[in-house]
């Protein structure tokens, strides 16, 4: 099973970007910590077991091969306030968010159904079914 936090095993125009993001984020004077990167089909689907057939809360409604991090497309962080990660602060997130749209990242945290505020993605306008056919970003 694959569940990378390594920026390097992003697709490297994302991998530039999230690049980017951390970066903007220090100079706004939030530190942040890349918890998730490119996820193998596998790891996907263990995600997805939890609060299904798994303990603990629902954080995805993406099978193996349905996620964006399943094509290196996606990232997720989380603010660290005093050395810890800081899951709760709202406020922090959507600075964060924020920040990750300005420089055209797409940030979960607008999304309509499933908003997920720790997660950013870049796709080039491409959607999932391209991506499941082979198409990559230019």
């Amino acid at each position: 099973m694959i569940n990378s936090r390594k920026l390097e095993d992003l697709h490297p125009v994302v991998e530039r970007m999230c690049r980017e993001f951390i970066a903007e984020c220090r100079k706004q004077d939030i530190d942040i910590l890349i918890t998730s990167t490119y996820r193998d089909n596998e790891s996907q689907n263990a995600i997805y077991a939890q609060g299904r057939t798994k303990a603990g809360p629902r954080v995805t409604n993406a099978k193996g091969g349905q996620s964006f991090h399943n094509y290196r497309c996606a990232f997720d962080f989380v603010p660290i306030v005093n050395g810890k990660a800081d899951w709760t602060n709202t406020m922090t997130f959507r600075k964060c968010g924020d920040i990750a749209k300005q420089l055209g990242l797409e940030w979960a945290g607008d999304w309509v159904h499933f908003k997920e505020l720790a997660h950013c993605q870049y796709t080039g306008g491409l959607k999932l079914a391209d991506l499941q056919s082979g198409k990559q970003i230019a």
